[in-house]
């Protein structure tokens, strides 16, 4: 494993001189955008900023990061809670310059360039009718939410995005570049379905994509005293919907904003952000159990198209805010889990915070939980608790507020959680997020990557 310690100014020269792209120093009057990230709690001060704009860049940084035992993180979206697209000392490679999009409607294959945002596939794919099934904000980046499974609202109707990735290219830790796919790489193509960045710097993904131009989709809002009925009324109606009707659930605070009514601002309220991917009138006769016995205070469900929804929380969540994570997996909400979330759910700490239970079952959980490296199969919730807000005096409110909740709620989890959800939370979570398909990972991991040079990530240990 690598250290960091600064390299000797010739190497850093001759690593400039080879670069198209952008090398940025701590001297640099760009670099404290350049190192800023979207959680505004990690505070980061790398040696070196490498902004690549080809996979050649890529490959001379990764050599470079190598030869000089530095620590090396690499960066796409920003977005990871923990703040793992940086590292101290060492050298981020930003692959935010490193972006585009082909679609290929014969095929009805997307290739993406591995510093694309999930709003830019959507911008390519839209016109087109199509839709790649991914994540839930548009200024994500596509290469990290994918590496750690890739949850949104198509989940229950087309899957995982791992589950449409058909291949990739990667740059390993010896600077070669190989193509991942079903007939190429096989063991490093299982990896990199959930593995995260433990295996290489992908510098393209080619996703299948899906007829998905407009969905039924929106909010319904509850008054926050009928929460102890709607969670439970939720977890049975998702137990029997159809693939094509997804919905998160959610503790949350009313954005003081429209489309919500002024009499619900800033009231802490439940809520259900629905998806329907399918017809509008099987849409309205799929929900309307739940208008009918439950009805909402707000209803904001209705046709848009799909990017709309993508990025409707763009506004609500910009980069720069404090940010703090706890998540697990989630198999059933019995009584008492219920109960803790009331009780927490009740005591949000600002109005940006917010719990979330994101469905992975239907489509994605049909999938065998040895055939990616993504194991928690047979769970049907993605639960995130997320302490969200703008001032730094309040850092130590919402992360003490996210650490209650998570340990109240964790007894009944099914272990581990999502990996794009942890924080730095050491080796046992780690472990714990991948259970069977550990070990195989960290074989994989020794074939790839035996030193160990992609390690800040949540990461898998090379196996001896």
């Amino acid at each position: 494993m690598a250290t960091s310690t600064r390299p000797p100014t010739r190497a850093v020269e001759t690593l400039e001189q080879a670069l198209r792209g952008e090398l940025i120093r701590p001297d640099d009057t760009r670099y404290d955008d350049a190192r800023r990230l979207y959680n505004a709690m990690i505070d980061k001060r790398p040696a070196l900023i490498a902004r690549c704009v080809d996979v050649a860049d890529t490959i001379a940084c990764v050599r470079f990061a190598a030869a000089e035992g530095i620590d090396l993180a690499v960066r796409c979206g920003g977005h990871n809670g923990g703040g793992l697209g940086s590292v101290d000392g060492g050298l981020v490679i930003d692959l935010s310059r490193l972006r585009g999009v082909r679609v290929d409607t014969g095929t009805r294959t997307v290739t993406v360039a591995g510093g694309t945002t999930l709003g830019e596939v959507d911008h390519a794919t839209h016109p087109f009718g199509l839709a790649v099934p991914a994540g839930i904000i548009s200024t994500t980046g596509v290469g990290g939410l994918t590496l750690g499974g890739g949850i949104g609202h198509l989940t229950r109707k087309h899957g995982l995005s791992i589950d449409n990735l058909v291949g990739a290219d990667v740059v390993l830790a010896d600077g070669t570049l190989v193509r991942a796919s079903e007939c190429e790489h096989e063991d490093l193509f299982w990896a990199l379905r959930g593995g995260g960045g433990n295996f290489g710097v992908v510098t393209s993904f080619t996703f299948r994509a899906h007829p998905a131009a407009a969905v039924v989709a929106g909010p319904m809002l509850w008054p926050l005293e009928q929460a102890g009925e709607i969670l439970p009324f939720y977890a049975e109606f998702m137990a029997g919907a159809p693939d094509e009707q997804n919905g998160f659930f959610a503790f949350l605070t009313v954005p003081p904003a429209p489309p919500f009514p002024e009499e619900l601002y800033l009231r802490r309220v439940c809520g259900v952000v629905w998806c329907y991917a399918g017809d509008a009138d099987v849409a309205a006769a799929s929900l309307a159990p739940i208008r009918e016995q439950l009805p909402p205070a707000f209803d904001g469900v209705g046709e848009v198209p799909l990017p709309a929804l993508q990025s409707a929380f763009d506004g609500l969540y910009p980069p720069g805010d404090q940010w703090y994570w706890r998540a697990d997996f989630v198999d059933e909400i019995p009584p008492a889990a219920v109960d803790a979330h009331l009780e927490h759910g009740a005591a949000l700490p600002s109005w940006k915070s917010t719990m979330h239970l994101y469905p992975i079952d239907g489509a994605a959980g049909r999938v065998a939980p040895d055939a990616t490296a993504w194991s928690y199969r047979r769970a049907r919730w993605a639960q995130v608790i997320v302490g969200v807000d703008p001032e730094p005096a309040n850092a130590a409110a919402i992360r003490d507020w996210t650490v209650s909740y998570w340990d109240a709620l964790h007894p009944f989890s099914a272990g581990g959680a999502y990996s794009n959800f942890l924080m730095d939370e050491g080796e046992d979570r780690v472990r714990a997020s991948y259970g069977a398909n550990y070990e195989r990972l960290a074989r994989i991991k020794a074939a790839y990557d035996p030193d160990n040079v992609f390690h800040v990530n949540q990461n898998i240990r090379p196996a001896a």
